[in-house]
């Protein structure tokens, strides 16, 4: 097999995307407009025939003073990661952008290593068997992920940080409902009893969810502040989300949706869902201080999860946790918000690094460290 990589156009790519079940949002054409600090280019992978088989967003960082990059495809690229001959994949991307200016490459493969359902976890966590996802048994490998993780190593990748946190870049554990072949009442059911009781609690108080509008970000911004300063993150900037809607809203009407939930004309939480044909995401969450026994975070989850079932989507993904099972752990609460779901835990092979120019790698990486 030999596949050639060149620079496509956002139409061609978006077309490609389409032809697919899903892929994730941040392989999207619309993702560059939202990251405008970095500079872009699509790509795609051609057969002999001349087919477009394959296609990346890719990122591109510049070298302070130079025109150097690395070259970022998070959640990506969208090729056949089921071949048996990935270096016929990757090799010709990686000589493109070099030719491009690239001094290193860093990829997040979409392939699952392992799963854990819910009912696993919350009986790890109950009998203290492990303090992180790895040291529970998981009830699913995936022999395929093994394989490109294997892989990837022997073309000179560089292994993914074992550690549990966020810093790699995007989340190596994420948590997910799976949605195929479920009534919403089955969907419902999976809900542990806090999470069905809380529901039925707000829907009594009579909180509404409803869908929003660009003129409405304001409002879920300024909770979404609320919320970084009460749980001590560094929250965005509104104009950030302001971008994101108007970039996600021209490439697809649904790719991105604001639902806001309301009890009494006052707004209690707000959310951003996102989807990518068969694959939703909670992307931003915010919940008021106030009025925290209405329940309208668990509403708007529900409302969430609902619309994604009937718009067809297979997974509804709550995106980031970290691995940790330890209730000391101040990453602990986000992990037992989410088993209330019923879902299961995944781990994707995490984000690999090809230097190209070692110098220079090594010279980024102590620059974006400091910053």
């Amino acid at each position: 097999m030999v596949l050639t990589v060149r620079a496509i156009g956002a139409e061609e790519h978006l077309a490609f995307l389409r032809s697919r079940p899903a892929a994730s949002f941040l392989q999207c054409p619309s993702w560059a407009a939202v990251k405008r600090e970095w500079g872009h280019e699509s790509i795609g992978w051609y057969d002999d025939a001349g087919a477009l088989v394959g296609a990346g967003l890719v990122l591109l960082r510049q070298v302070p003073r130079i025109k150097r990059f690395l070259a970022y495809l998070p959640e990506g690229p969208v090729i056949d990661w089921e071949s048996d001959d990935l270096a016929a994949w990757l090799t010709p991307m990686v000589e493109h952008l070099r030719a491009r200016g690239a001094f290193g490459v860093r990829m997040g493969p979409p392939v699952v290593l392992r799963r854990w359902s819910a009912a696993t976890v919350k009986a790890a966590i109950a009998d203290g068997s492990g303090k992180a996802l790895a040291d529970v048994p998981p009830d699913v490998r995936a022999g395929e992920g093994q394989r490109v993780v294997d892989s990837l190593a022997g073309l000179g990748w560089h292994a993914p940080d074992a550690g549990g946190g966020f810093s790699a870049g995007q989340p190596r554990y994420v948590f997910q409902v799976p949605l195929a072949g479920r009534s919403e009442q089955e969907l419902l059911a999976g809900f542990n009893q806090l999470w069905r009781r809380n529901i039925k609690k707000a829907d009594k108080a009579g909180v509404t969810v409803e869908l929003g509008t660009a003129d409405d970000l304001p409002g879920f911004h300024a909770l979404y502040l609320e919320t970084a300063e009460r749980d001590g993150f560094t929250g965005r900037p509104l104009g950030y989300f302001q971008q994101m809607w108007t970039a996600m809203q021209a490439e697809d009407p649904d790719r991105l949706r604001l639902y806001l939930a309301k009890h009494d004309g006052d707004l209690v939480a707000a959310t951003t869902m996102v989807r990518v044909g068969e694959h939703a995401w909670y992307s931003y969450g915010a919940s008021s201080s106030e009025k925290r026994d209405v329940r309208g975070s668990n509403a708007v989850q529900w409302r969430m999860l609902r619309d994604a079932h009937a718009a067809g989507a297979t997974v509804y993904d709550l995106r980031g946790i970290t691995d940790t099972l330890d209730p000391d752990d101040p990453h602990f609460g986000l992990i037992q918000f989410k088993l209330g779901t019923g879902g299961e835990a995944v781990e994707y092979a995490g984000e690999w690094d090809l230097p190209l120019n070692r110098l220079l790698y090594k010279a980024f990486d102590i620059y974006m460290s400091r910053r």
